[in-house]
């Protein structure tokens, strides 16, 4: 019996990366794996990794999974997607809000319909899902909503300065308002024993995206932190009693360090301070 035998749960971004490191794990665990994204097919984006590829490899494992194509920018994709897990598997007992959209520019130069849709993907796109997920978690006073934030919450401090940025300014505010949103609804939702969480990588994580945007130099890159990391602190913030998790803010090596999964932690949230939501 795995950790998530006879659950069924609602990843974004499973394309590729984290979303589908935590997909394949989810799935190895017994659960039945919701997999969104707009990626349906490789090649219909300009990085490697699809939703087809992601469920071939959970169902080659033994896994159960299907894809359903999903922009959470849009309220009427999140409430498709919502209404194909519960038509499929009757329930939706995790919800894992992965997916996330940046484009590194300053704000001087961020085109507003970008700024707008990212936004949407990074903060509306949680609410939306969660706001459709409740309802049934609510009635079975059960279930986890675990969302993915990043260390860009974290923000410069004060000045002087004496390094410009990099642009990632729009990425940071919205991953900060995402961790205001998780404790702001595990508060609403904690008489319900739903744990609603939030989680960023102790260190960059080498993925397609990542290396796109040169945090790493490979998907090998030494520096950073396996997706495994990621989807074994996305497991046990899913799986722990509620009164255990909800309402935390923390970062993947921390966790998994203080709950005794792993032995050797490092990176953000170790060696180094979080945000001010994790201080929380």
């Amino acid at each position: 019996m795995g950790k998530l035998s006879g659950k069924t749960a609602i990843i974004t971004g499973a394309s590729r990366g984290i979303g589908q490191a935590i997909a394949e794990l989810f799935a190895a665990e017994g659960a039945n794996v919701v997999c969104a994204a707009r990626t349906v097919n490789e090649g219909d984006h300009l990085l490697e990794g699809s939703l087809a590829n992601t469920v071939k490899r959970i169902q080659d494992a033994g896994g159960n999974a299907i894809a359903v194509a999903a922009n959470v920018s849009s309220e009427a994709d999140c409430s498709n997607l919502v209404e194909e897990a519960i038509d499929t598997f009757g329930r939706v007992d995790v919800l894992v809000n992965n997916a996330a959209l940046n484009y590194y520019v300053p704000v001087i130069d961020y085109d507003i319909n970008r700024w707008m849709r990212a936004f949407a993907v990074n903060v509306h796109g949680p609410f939306m899902l969660s706001r459709l997920v409740l309802p049934g978690m609510v009635e079975r006073r059960a279930g986890a909503i675990v969302n993915v934030s990043s260390g860009a919450a974290i923000g410069p401090g004060r000045g002087p300065y004496t390094t410009k940025g990099r642009g990632g300014t729009m990425y940071g505010a919205s991953k900060a308002a995402l961790e205001r949103f998780t404790q702001g609804l595990a508060q609403e939702v904690a008489e319900y024993d739903i744990a609603v969480s939030c989680y960023s990588p102790s260190q960059v994580v080498p993925t397609p995206g990542t290396v796109y945007h040169n945090l790493v130099e490979s998907l090998d890159d030494p520096r950073g932190e396996p997706p495994e990391i990621m989807a074994q602190a996305a497991l046990l913030l899913a799986t722990e009693a509620p009164e255990r998790v909800n309402g935390r803010v923390t970062y993947s090596q921390q966790i998994l360090q203080e709950f005794g999964w792993i032995e050797n932690a490092k990176g953000r949230g170790v060696d180094s301070a979080g945000s001010g939501y994790s201080q929380i």
